[in-house]
């Protein structure tokens, strides 16, 4: 494990005088989606894994407990348990899939394997009233959810009583609403429950009686105070790649400690057209920052030469964005401290919660690490935040809108958008069918509405005839997506005249490049990005 990841792992949970809710993890891979819905009604909300929930629910003190799901069957030795303090402090409490199993068991119900599963879209009929369906569901409909469990309840706890069922789970839905208890058996988490955000405001609003107290603004003058309380009168450095979180982090801390924090730009030669211009002109002429802009793209590409693999790819970014970042901040001397982009999912994903299946799948996001010898602190002022709130914080800091509200880009850049070895042509070619792509989404007023869209050169080349001539040249793959979270996509449905467009003026404008195709895939929970 990296100092870093020690770092976030030994770092509290919040104790802040904000009313919290406190989400303890049993290994599901969409447990992020939870905390997101939660924060979306201004509530702040913490993950914890569940072997360190009792510490944290003491030091939190939060207002309400969502259990979520896992991979782990109840019913076995061994497996995973919510603290029985939660169940005694009096605090409402959500237990959502595994989540509800565990509660039904430890309040002294039945749960057992082998019954049908369930995985996919189901329906559950409301057979009773809940604060839960307030406004969103009433008896007698039937609604469609989305359900991932292969157990179920067959005796439920003293006490509850049932709100819902559907096919194969004759307590979709359970409750004991004079204890503020509730059990879903389905994932309302996830967009593929339409109405599941309903259901969870109706849980923080209605059955916690929170108010929802957190926001950017008061975010924003919190992390000032703490920036300034942990750095004093030290100077700090900021790696800045390019992207959105390392430039919202940047500008905070500059807003805290003005000259004391120095930036570090390392080019690495992977990134977007124009990129590295637009980023050295905003920190330098814009914010007055002082920066440091160290173009180390011949070292990245001499070290990327013959590789293919995507996770050594990145590995070998990090590894070498580390080397250049630490060399120049020695140059620049005297700094106690480094300052980082760290949002919380990757807070989340770089410690292993419960070794489920979660851990492999997000396995592919954790790239580099603090090594020991650089003997800096961490200053990570956006650890709690997540993609969508760090834009609102940038649009609260006055960033400009082109830039807060960029498509989401890996930080090994083009590389992994380059499948197979890379080469400076190879990375022209992309980087130039990438840009006619962007801009013909921007002039079609399309890019506010897409979540991400990108160019990816194949691994293929194909005959083709331009003109009266043969050609034997690239195939550019194009992907545009739709997503609240990251965690689920669906593919965007361009009109046949706009992909045409595009087409044609990838063909005609970029040089090695005579066929493109459109990917119409989806990325269904818990599925790594197509690369």
């Amino acid at each position: 494990m990296t100092a870093a990841s020690k770092a976030r792992e030994s770092m509290p949970p919040v104790a802040s005088a904000h009313e919290k809710i406190l989400i303890v993890d049993f290994g599901s891979q969409v447990t992020q989606l939870i905390a997101r819905r939660v924060r979306e009604e201004g509530v702040y909300s913490e993950i914890v894994p569940f072997q360190k929930a009792e510490a944290a629910f003491r030091v939190m003190k939060p207002k309400a407990v969502i259990l979520s799901g896992g991979p782990e069957s109840v019913h076995e030795e061994g497996s995973p348990r919510a603290p029985q303090l939660i169940f005694e402090s009096g605090v409402p409490v959500l237990g959502i899939c595994y989540g509800q199993m565990t509660m039904a068991a430890q309040l002294g119900g039945e749960v057992e394997g082998g019954h049908h599963r369930e995985f996919g879209r189901a329906d559950v009929e409301v057979k009773a009233p809940s604060r839960l369906f307030e406004g969103a569901w009433s008896s007698g409909e039937r609604h469609p959810v989305w359900m991932s469990h292969g157990d179920r309840i067959t005796r439920m706890p003293p006490g509850f009583v049932v709100a819902g069922t559907s096919t194969n789970a004759p307590f979709a839905v359970i409750q004991d609403e004079a204890r503020k208890y509730y059990g879903l058996m389905f994932h309302p988490e996830v967009v593929h429950t339409p109405d599941g955000a309903k259901l969870i405001r109706n849980f923080v609003r209605k059955v916690a009686g929170l108010t929802g107290d957190w926001t950017m603004r008061a975010f924003h003058e919190e992390a000032i105070e703490k920036i300034r309380a942990q750095v004093g009168r030290g100077r700090v450095v900021c790696g800045l790649s390019g992207g959105v979180d390392s430039a919202v982090a940047a500008v905070l801390i500059h807003e805290a400690i003005g000259d004391q924090l120095t930036c570090v730009f390392v080019d690495h030669g992977l990134l977007r057209l124009k990129e590295a211009e637009t980023v050295v002109d905003l920190f330098r002429h814009h914010y007055n920052i002082p920066l440091v802009h160290v173009d180390a793209s011949k070292q990245f590409l001499a070290e990327l030469a013959g590789v293919s693999d995507p996770e050594v790819k990145r590995k070998t970014i990090g590894r070498l964005f580390i080397d250049v970042f630490e060399a120049e901040a020695k140059k620049i001397g005297g700094a106690e401290f480094l300052a980082q982009g760290t949002l919380y999912p990757d807070v989340i994903e770089s410690v292993s919660f419960t070794g489920g299946p979660s851990v492999t799948i997000k396995s592919h996001h954790n790239v580099g690490g603090l090594p020991e010898r650089m003997n800096m602190k961490l200053v990570e002022p956006l650890r709690e935040l997540f993609k969508d709130e760090v834009r609102a914080l940038g649009r609260e800091l006055g960033l400009p809108e082109i830039f807060v509200g960029r498509h989401p880009f890996p930080g090994p850049g083009l590389a992994i958008r380059c499948p197979g070895d890379i080469t400076r042509e190879k990375l022209d070619i992309l980087r130039n069918a990438d840009a006619v792509y962007i801009d013909e989404i921007r002039k079609a007023g399309l890019y506010d509405a897409i979540w991400q869209a990108f160019a990816v050169l194949l691994p293929v080349k194909t005959v083709g005839v331009m003109g009266d001539g043969r050609t034997y040249e690239y195939v550019v793959g194009l992907r545009a997506v739709t997503s609240t979270d990251g965690m689920t996509a669906d593919f965007y449905a361009f009109d046949m005249k706009f992909l045409g467009r595009v087409a044609t003026r990838i063909i005609n404008e970029v040089k090695g490049v005579n066929r493109v195709v459109y990917d119409v895939t989806s990325k269904p929970p818990g599925t790594i990005e197509w690369e």
